[in-house]
Protein backbone atom coordinates (compact mmCIF):
# COMPACT_ATOMS: atom_id res chain seq x y z
CA UNK A 1 0.00 0.00 0.00
CA UNK A 2 1.23 3.48 -0.60
CA UNK A 3 1.19 5.03 2.91
CA UNK A 4 1.99 8.49 1.65
CA UNK A 5 -1.80 8.20 0.55
CA UNK A 6 -2.75 7.11 3.59
CA UNK A 7 -0.86 9.61 5.63
CA UNK A 8 -2.16 12.59 3.63
CA UNK A 9 -5.97 11.48 4.50
CA UNK A 10 -5.25 10.74 8.06
CA UNK A 11 -3.81 14.58 8.31
CA UNK A 12 -6.12 15.78 6.81
CA UNK A 13 -7.36 18.46 8.46
CA UNK A 14 -11.38 18.07 8.27
CA UNK A 15 -10.28 14.19 9.57
CA UNK A 16 -8.04 16.05 12.29
CA UNK A 17 -11.11 18.07 13.25
CA UNK A 18 -13.40 15.04 13.51
CA UNK A 19 -10.74 13.01 15.89
CA UNK A 20 -10.86 16.48 18.22
CA UNK A 21 -14.50 16.05 18.82
CA UNK A 22 -14.34 12.62 19.69
CA UNK A 23 -11.26 13.50 22.18
CA UNK A 24 -13.18 16.73 23.29
CA UNK A 25 -16.70 14.11 24.67
CA UNK A 26 -13.86 12.06 26.23
CA UNK A 27 -12.09 14.56 28.58
CA UNK A 28 -15.76 15.52 29.01
CA UNK A 29 -15.35 19.10 27.54
CA UNK A 30 -17.94 21.38 27.32
CA UNK A 31 -17.15 21.93 23.20
CA UNK A 32 -20.36 21.72 21.47
CA UNK A 33 -22.04 23.08 17.84
CA UNK A 34 -25.34 25.06 18.32
CA UNK A 35 -28.08 22.67 16.63
CA UNK A 36 -29.09 26.00 14.70
CA UNK A 37 -25.57 26.43 13.74
CA UNK A 38 -25.15 22.88 13.08
CA UNK A 39 -28.91 22.29 11.05
CA UNK A 40 -26.96 25.38 8.76
CA UNK A 41 -24.13 23.64 8.26
CA UNK A 42 -25.50 20.54 6.99
CA UNK A 43 -27.55 22.48 4.74
CA UNK A 44 -24.50 24.58 3.40
CA UNK A 45 -22.72 21.47 2.55
CA UNK A 46 -25.59 20.30 0.61
CA UNK A 47 -26.40 22.75 -1.08
CA UNK A 48 -22.58 23.68 -1.79
CA UNK A 49 -21.54 19.90 -3.49
CA UNK A 50 -25.28 20.29 -5.29
CA UNK A 51 -24.82 23.66 -7.23
CA UNK A 52 -21.24 22.56 -7.80
CA UNK A 53 -22.04 19.74 -9.31
CA UNK A 54 -25.38 20.95 -11.34
CA UNK A 55 -22.92 23.87 -12.97
CA UNK A 56 -20.42 20.93 -13.71
CA UNK A 57 -23.39 19.05 -15.05
CA UNK A 58 -24.45 21.72 -17.38
CA UNK A 59 -20.65 21.64 -18.95
CA UNK A 60 -20.38 17.96 -19.21
CA UNK A 61 -21.70 16.38 -22.64
CA UNK A 62 -24.33 13.82 -22.41
CA UNK A 63 -22.76 10.20 -23.14
CA UNK A 64 -23.15 7.11 -22.59
CA UNK A 65 -21.06 6.84 -19.57
CA UNK A 66 -23.72 9.36 -17.96
CA UNK A 67 -26.07 6.41 -18.41
CA UNK A 68 -24.15 3.87 -17.26
CA UNK A 69 -23.55 5.50 -14.12
CA UNK A 70 -27.23 6.21 -13.47
CA UNK A 71 -27.83 2.56 -13.87
CA UNK A 72 -25.56 1.09 -11.85
CA UNK A 73 -26.26 3.44 -9.33
CA UNK A 74 -30.04 1.96 -9.04
CA UNK A 75 -28.22 -1.45 -9.27
CA UNK A 76 -26.26 -0.91 -6.10
CA UNK A 77 -28.91 0.60 -4.04
CA UNK A 78 -31.71 -2.16 -4.63
CA UNK A 79 -28.72 -4.90 -4.49
CA UNK A 80 -26.57 -3.57 -1.19
CA UNK A 81 -30.02 -3.96 0.97
CA UNK A 82 -30.84 -7.39 -0.69
CA UNK A 83 -27.70 -9.00 0.16
CA UNK A 84 -26.89 -7.48 3.19
CA UNK A 85 -30.71 -8.05 4.69
CA UNK A 86 -30.58 -12.12 4.67
CA UNK A 87 -26.82 -11.41 6.73
CA UNK A 88 -28.60 -8.87 9.04
CA UNK A 89 -31.50 -11.28 10.10
CA UNK A 90 -29.31 -14.07 11.12
CA UNK A 91 -28.27 -12.29 14.20
CA UNK A 92 -31.04 -9.57 14.45
CA UNK A 93 -34.77 -8.92 14.37
CA UNK A 94 -36.48 -8.55 10.86
CA UNK A 95 -37.10 -4.67 11.70
CA UNK A 96 -33.48 -4.06 12.85
CA UNK A 97 -32.23 -5.45 9.83
CA UNK A 98 -34.28 -4.09 7.03
CA UNK A 99 -33.60 -0.62 8.48
CA UNK A 100 -29.92 -1.28 8.78
CA UNK A 101 -30.07 -2.74 5.43
CA UNK A 102 -31.36 0.48 3.82
CA UNK A 103 -28.89 2.16 5.44
CA UNK A 104 -26.03 1.13 4.21
CA UNK A 105 -27.58 0.59 0.71
CA UNK A 106 -28.30 4.20 0.89
CA UNK A 107 -25.23 6.97 0.45
CA UNK A 108 -23.81 9.44 3.28
CA UNK A 109 -23.57 12.71 1.76
CA UNK A 110 -20.91 14.10 4.37
CA UNK A 111 -18.44 10.73 3.13
CA UNK A 112 -19.39 11.89 -0.83
CA UNK A 113 -18.18 15.23 0.40
CA UNK A 114 -15.07 14.26 2.03
CA UNK A 115 -14.52 11.76 -1.26
CA UNK A 116 -14.64 14.89 -3.30
CA UNK A 117 -12.31 16.93 -1.22
CA UNK A 118 -9.97 14.13 -1.00
CA UNK A 119 -9.80 13.90 -5.22
CA UNK A 120 -8.89 17.56 -5.04
CA UNK A 121 -5.89 16.98 -3.03
CA UNK A 122 -4.83 14.24 -5.39
CA UNK A 123 -6.08 16.42 -8.53
CA UNK A 124 -8.05 14.16 -9.83
CA UNK A 125 -11.72 15.29 -11.98
CA UNK A 126 -14.84 13.86 -11.20
CA UNK A 127 -18.08 14.34 -13.71
CA UNK A 128 -20.84 16.79 -12.09
CA UNK A 129 -23.15 14.19 -12.98
CA UNK A 130 -22.12 12.59 -9.97
CA UNK A 131 -23.98 14.32 -7.38
CA UNK A 132 -27.05 13.24 -9.13
CA UNK A 133 -26.07 9.72 -8.81
CA UNK A 134 -25.51 10.60 -5.15
CA UNK A 135 -29.25 11.94 -4.53
CA UNK A 136 -30.75 9.03 -7.17
CA UNK A 137 -29.14 6.45 -4.27
CA UNK A 138 -30.88 7.64 -1.39
CA UNK A 139 -34.50 6.60 -2.56
CA UNK A 140 -34.46 2.95 -3.79
CA UNK A 141 -32.79 1.63 -0.77
CA UNK A 142 -35.04 2.56 1.62
CA UNK A 143 -37.79 1.61 -0.96
CA UNK A 144 -35.96 -2.14 -0.98
CA UNK A 145 -35.26 -1.91 3.57
CA UNK A 146 -39.23 -1.37 3.99
CA UNK A 147 -39.90 -4.19 0.80
CA UNK A 148 -38.21 -6.79 2.97
CA UNK A 149 -39.58 -5.71 6.11
CA UNK A 150 -43.44 -6.45 4.81
CA UNK A 151 -42.21 -9.52 2.99
CA UNK A 152 -40.43 -11.03 6.38
CA UNK A 153 -42.24 -9.58 9.07
CA UNK A 154 -45.72 -11.04 9.17
CA UNK A 155 -46.18 -9.77 12.17
CA UNK A 156 -45.14 -6.06 11.30
CA UNK A 157 -47.61 -3.43 12.88
CA UNK A 158 -46.41 -1.07 10.44
CA UNK A 159 -49.29 0.30 8.12
CA UNK A 160 -47.52 2.85 6.36
CA UNK A 161 -48.48 3.08 2.44
CA UNK A 162 -45.20 1.97 0.36
CA UNK A 163 -46.40 5.34 -1.77
CA UNK A 164 -46.05 7.47 1.54
CA UNK A 165 -42.37 6.06 2.59
CA UNK A 166 -41.16 6.80 -1.37
CA UNK A 167 -42.45 10.51 -0.81
CA UNK A 168 -41.01 10.82 2.50
CA UNK A 169 -37.42 9.44 0.98
CA UNK A 170 -37.72 12.34 -1.78
CA UNK A 171 -39.06 15.16 -0.25
CA UNK A 172 -36.78 14.62 3.02
CA UNK A 173 -34.49 17.75 3.57
CA UNK A 174 -31.20 16.73 2.66
CA UNK A 175 -32.32 14.82 0.00
CA UNK A 176 -34.21 17.77 -1.52
CA UNK A 177 -31.72 20.36 -0.72
CA UNK A 178 -29.34 18.45 -3.02
CA UNK A 179 -31.87 17.72 -5.69
CA UNK A 180 -32.90 21.03 -6.02
CA UNK A 181 -29.43 22.48 -5.50
CA UNK A 182 -28.08 20.24 -8.27
CA UNK A 183 -31.02 21.40 -10.80
CA UNK A 184 -30.59 25.41 -9.97
CA UNK A 185 -27.16 24.72 -10.85
CA UNK A 186 -27.63 23.27 -14.13
CA UNK A 187 -30.10 25.67 -15.23
CA UNK A 188 -28.16 28.89 -13.66
CA UNK A 189 -26.34 31.53 -15.92
CA UNK A 190 -22.53 30.66 -15.08
CA UNK A 191 -21.60 34.48 -15.36
CA UNK A 192 -24.42 35.01 -12.91
CA UNK A 193 -22.98 31.97 -10.84
CA UNK A 194 -19.56 33.30 -10.41
CA UNK A 195 -20.75 35.94 -8.16
CA UNK A 196 -22.03 33.26 -5.21
CA UNK A 197 -18.70 31.24 -6.33
CA UNK A 198 -16.59 32.82 -3.09
CA UNK A 199 -19.62 30.62 -0.81
CA UNK A 200 -20.34 27.91 -2.81
CA UNK A 201 -16.06 26.82 -3.20
CA UNK A 202 -13.68 28.81 -0.90
CA UNK A 203 -15.36 28.50 2.59
CA UNK A 204 -16.32 24.90 1.22
CA UNK A 205 -13.61 23.00 3.00
CA UNK A 206 -14.02 25.24 6.81
CA UNK A 207 -17.56 24.79 7.03
CA UNK A 208 -17.03 20.79 6.48
CA UNK A 209 -13.96 20.66 9.69
CA UNK A 210 -16.56 22.20 11.62
CA UNK A 211 -19.37 19.58 10.33
CA UNK A 212 -16.65 16.94 11.25
CA UNK A 213 -15.70 18.30 14.47
CA UNK A 214 -19.64 17.68 15.19
CA UNK A 215 -19.76 14.38 13.94
CA UNK A 216 -16.61 13.46 16.22
CA UNK A 217 -18.90 14.42 19.31
CA UNK A 218 -22.13 13.13 18.56
CA UNK A 219 -20.29 9.48 17.94
CA UNK A 220 -18.25 9.40 21.40
CA UNK A 221 -21.32 10.01 23.23
CA UNK A 222 -23.26 7.43 21.65
CA UNK A 223 -20.52 5.08 21.07
CA UNK A 224 -20.81 3.59 24.51
CA UNK A 225 -24.23 2.08 23.99
CA UNK A 226 -22.40 -0.65 21.52
CA UNK A 227 -21.72 -2.14 24.42
CA UNK A 228 -25.35 -4.20 24.85
CA UNK A 229 -25.11 -4.69 20.58
CA UNK A 230 -21.57 -7.57 21.21
CA UNK A 231 -19.42 -7.42 18.52
CA UNK A 232 -21.62 -8.06 15.16
CA UNK A 233 -22.62 -4.34 14.31
CA UNK A 234 -18.79 -3.62 14.78
CA UNK A 235 -17.65 -6.40 12.25
CA UNK A 236 -20.36 -5.89 9.76
CA UNK A 237 -19.83 -1.90 10.13
CA UNK A 238 -16.24 -2.48 8.85
CA UNK A 239 -16.01 -5.79 7.01
CA UNK A 240 -19.10 -4.76 4.68
CA UNK A 241 -18.20 -1.35 3.29
CA UNK A 242 -15.00 -2.44 2.54
CA UNK A 243 -16.43 -5.64 0.20
CA UNK A 244 -18.90 -2.93 -0.99
CA UNK A 245 -15.86 -0.52 -1.77
CA UNK A 246 -13.02 -3.14 -2.86
CA UNK A 247 -15.75 -4.83 -5.15
CA UNK A 248 -17.37 -1.52 -6.42
CA UNK A 249 -13.32 -0.19 -7.14
CA UNK A 250 -12.36 -3.56 -8.92
CA UNK A 251 -15.96 -3.79 -11.35
CA UNK A 252 -16.91 -0.41 -12.04
CA UNK A 253 -13.20 -0.33 -14.53
CA UNK A 254 -15.20 -2.33 -16.92
CA UNK A 255 -17.45 0.39 -18.09
CA UNK A 256 -15.79 3.35 -16.48
CA UNK A 257 -13.28 5.18 -17.72
CA UNK A 258 -12.88 8.61 -14.74
CA UNK A 259 -10.79 7.37 -11.93
CA UNK A 260 -12.67 10.10 -10.36
CA UNK A 261 -15.91 8.83 -11.16
CA UNK A 262 -15.09 5.45 -9.94
CA UNK A 263 -13.82 6.47 -6.68
CA UNK A 264 -16.98 8.62 -5.75
CA UNK A 265 -19.08 4.83 -6.66
CA UNK A 266 -16.50 3.11 -4.45
CA UNK A 267 -17.06 5.49 -1.59
CA UNK A 268 -21.17 5.79 -2.43
CA UNK A 269 -21.27 1.92 -2.00
CA UNK A 270 -19.24 1.74 0.87
CA UNK A 271 -20.67 4.48 3.20
CA UNK A 272 -24.00 4.09 5.08
CA UNK A 273 -26.72 7.07 5.45
CA UNK A 274 -27.57 8.72 9.06
CA UNK A 275 -29.53 11.27 7.60
CA UNK A 276 -32.56 10.51 4.99
CA UNK A 277 -32.70 6.75 6.31
CA UNK A 278 -33.18 7.61 9.86
CA UNK A 279 -35.71 10.32 8.65
CA UNK A 280 -37.62 7.66 7.01
CA UNK A 281 -37.07 4.53 9.08
CA UNK A 282 -39.38 6.86 11.94
CA UNK A 283 -42.66 6.01 9.33
CA UNK A 284 -41.58 3.17 8.04
CA UNK A 285 -39.77 0.96 10.57
CA UNK A 286 -40.79 2.08 14.46
CA UNK A 287 -39.74 -0.71 15.88
CA UNK A 288 -36.79 -0.64 14.38
CA UNK A 289 -33.71 0.67 17.43
CA UNK A 290 -32.51 4.09 15.77
CA UNK A 291 -29.65 3.71 18.41
CA UNK A 292 -28.05 0.59 16.70
CA UNK A 293 -28.24 2.08 12.65
CA UNK A 294 -27.23 5.47 13.27
CA UNK A 295 -24.63 3.98 15.35
CA UNK A 296 -23.29 1.43 12.87
CA UNK A 297 -23.28 4.66 9.84
CA UNK A 298 -21.72 7.16 11.71
CA UNK A 299 -19.66 5.77 14.47
CA UNK A 300 -18.31 2.46 12.97
CA UNK A 301 -18.62 2.91 8.89
CA UNK A 302 -18.29 7.24 8.60
CA UNK A 303 -14.66 7.20 10.56
CA UNK A 304 -13.89 4.08 8.75
CA UNK A 305 -14.24 5.22 4.77
CA UNK A 306 -12.88 8.72 5.61
CA UNK A 307 -9.21 7.47 7.26
CA UNK A 308 -8.95 3.95 5.61
CA UNK A 309 -10.83 3.30 3.36
CA UNK A 310 -10.45 6.26 0.68
CA UNK A 311 -6.74 5.33 -0.05
CA UNK A 312 -7.70 1.91 0.08
CA UNK A 313 -10.25 1.95 -2.84
CA UNK A 314 -8.06 4.88 -4.87
CA UNK A 315 -5.09 2.28 -4.55
CA UNK A 316 -7.23 -0.74 -6.05
CA UNK A 317 -8.55 1.71 -8.76
CA UNK A 318 -5.01 2.68 -9.74
CA UNK A 319 -3.75 -1.10 -9.73
CA UNK A 320 -7.07 -2.10 -12.00
CA UNK A 321 -6.84 1.14 -14.14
Amino acid sequence: MDFQILHQNLTNPTLLFFILGIIATIVKSDLEIPESTSKFISLYLLFSIGFKGGQELAHSTFNIEIIYSLLFSLVLSTAIPLYTFFILKRKMSISDSGAIAAAYGSVSAVTFVASVSFLEAQKITYGGHMVAVMALMEAPAIIMGVILMKKFDTSAENKTPLGQIIKHSFTNSSVLMILGSLLIGFISDSKQAEGIKPFTTDIFKGFLALFLLEMGLITAKRFSSFKSKGSFPIIFGLIIPLINGCFIAWVSGFFLNSMGNRLIFSILGASASYIAVPAAMRLAAPKADPGLYILMALGITFPFNISIGMPIYYLLIQHFN
